[in-house]
């Protein structure tokens, strides 16, 4: 817990950078160029079955700065975690060992990094728009079973390409937002019964920018 702890900070502290280093670059900020975006987050692993297909464990924290009318910048910090519990059964580990077991499995991600987005359509209450994520992203896969367990942390890079819809029912700087994202990531982790190599994802994201 206290490593995940120390993670998220550092991704909070590498996300304010990235953000103060786009915003400096103007000699007036406008804070109604400012958005922040909170996000419920539903994810499902493709290409593995090493946990359930759809989790709806995770969030998104985004801050974007429209530095021009079709282009908005920033940063952004998610996380997500999927599970999965495996009946007992014997694993061949190699050759010469098994383990009859059952298993919870448990799969933490969390990238952070540069976004970007760039709107469709500007003067509507529902504004549609493209973006992108790209940065690095940990990933922590952890197999319980018995009364230990097997866990491996990994580093990748990561990018996640997105449309969404912002609403805006009052036309004030408040509203909604939704998006659907694929997601993919370099990270390689070892599993108890083997390795994956890449992470490849699939959700959405519903929440509130202001």
């Amino acid at each position: 817990m206290k490593k995940l702890n120390r993670l998220f900070r550092q991704a909070a502290v590498a996300v304010g950078l990235l953000v103060a280093g786009v915003t400096q670059s103007s000699a007036q900020v406008d804070m109604n160029k400012f958005h922040a975006i909170v996000d419920w987050q539903v994810n499902s692993p493709l290409s593995n079955d090493f946990t359930e297909k759809m989790s709806g464990w995770g969030m998104n924290f985004e801050v974007l700065y429209d530095v021009h009318p079709n282009v908005g910048l920033g940063g952004f910090m998610s996380y997500h975690t999927n599970h999965k519990y495996v009946g007992r059964e014997t694993l061949s580990l190699s050759s010469t060992e098994a383990l009859t077991t059952d298993q919870q499995r448990s799969a933490f991600q969390l990238p952070f990094g540069l976004s970007a987005a760039f709107p469709l359509v500007n003067n509507s209450i529902a504004k549609p728009y493209l973006g992108v994520k790209t940065g690095a992203m940990y990933a922590q896969y952890t197999t319980y079973f018995g009364t230990g367990g097997v866990q491996h942390d990994s580093w990748g890079y990561y990018v996640s390409p997105e449309f969404g819809v912002r609403i805006h029912p009052t036309g004030q700087h408040w509203g909604l937002h939704i998006a659907g994202y694929y997601s993919y990531a370099t990270n390689h982790v070892q599993t108890l019964t083997g390795e994956i190599k890449d992470l490849h994802n699939l959700g959405f994201r519903l929440g509130v920018i202001f």
